[in-house]
This record gives C-alpha cells, structure tokens and sequence, in this order.
C-alpha cells in the first residue's frame, strides 16, 4: 500500500483505477501542500515532495502536470494552476487568437518519496490547442487540448488511456512492482 497525496477526488480516483490494474493498492492523503514557484515541473515537484517528507513518514507520491505550448514559449507550463484559475480556457485561446503554430503538449512528474529520497517520473501527450472548447466532460484544459482529432473534454473516460498522467503513473508502477515490502 502506498498514499497519493492531492486534494483533488477525480484525479485520486483516475489514479487508483490504475494503480489496481497493476495490483497495487493507494490510499488518499488528501491533503494540500506546499508547490513553490519555478519554471521546471519535475523540480517543483521534487521539492513539494521533499518539503512533505518532513510531515509524512509514510512513503507517498504526488503528481504535478501542466499544459505547454511552444508558440507561447511553454506558457503556461509549470503555471498551469494558476493560469487556470485567473484566466482559463478563454483566456488560452484568446492568446492563440492568429497563432498558426497550436502544438501543444501536457507534462504529468510523479514525484515518489521512498523513505530516503524522492524519484520522479514523467509522462507526456502531445496534442494542439483547439481553436475553441469542445467537449463536456473532462477538468482543467481538457476541452482546448486536442489529442488525435477529438479534445480531451470530448473523450471522456477514454483520455485516462492516453493522458499525460497515466503515462507517467504507467512508469511509476511498473517501478514499484519491481520494489519488495511495498
């Protein structure tokens, strides 16, 4: 048994459906925490890690992700939250407005403290950035970000196949089952 720690229900839930189809068992840790300011996702996280390790003794996990787009110079990146919440979706597409170039991609870093350090591991989604919200289901930017023709607020259940976090969750897991006394 290991402990996710997020305030977030959906993405807890997201992540124990996959951890049970690796056979591991997650407990929530809902929690919120500490994530300081930088331009580097997998640092962010690193840090968040370490910081909580002086709270939790148990081993834990948790994951940071973010949208990037390259026409806007990654932005916004490990800003993601935050632009999120003061801009949103409308704001993202009001800056493509024009922009011909709308690759973008999603960056999941599962940061894992073991009891001695942290670990972390990466998962991306390459996709565009829609030139307007599609979609009902999903959170975040899921109806601007396009992934093989639909957004990920149109797919549904199915972007927890292809998404930037199960790829980095896919990692991790396969790295626990090779771990013993878990």
């Amino acid at each position: 048994m290991i402990y996710f720690v997020t305030s977030n229900e959906g993405k807890f839930r997201e992540v124990k459906e996959i951890a049970k189809s690796y056979g591991i068992e997650v407990e929530w840790l809902k929690r919120e925490y500490l994530e300081p300011q930088g331009n580097d996702l997998e640092e962010i996280a690193r840090i968040s890690a370490e910081i909580l390790a002086k709270e939790v003794r148990e081993k834990f996990f948790l994951e940071d992700s973010g949208l990037f787009i390259p026409a806007l110079n990654g932005f916004p990146g490990p800003y993601s939250s935050y632009v999120f919440k003061t801009v949103g979706n409308e704001g993202i597409l009001k800056l493509m407005e024009g922009v011909e170039d709308r690759r973008a991609y999603f960056l999941a870093v599962i940061a894992f403290w073991d009891g001695e350090r942290v670990l972390t591991f990466k998962g991306r989604v390459d996709g565009r950035i829609a030139h307007e919200m599609r979609g009902e289901r999903g959170f975040g930017f899921d109806p601007i970000f396009e992934y093989d023709g639909r957004t990920f607020a149109e797919m549904g259940e199915e972007k927890n196949e292809v998404s930037h976090r199960r790829r980095a969750l896919e990692g991790f897991f396969k790295y626990l089952k090779g771990l013993e006394n878990l």
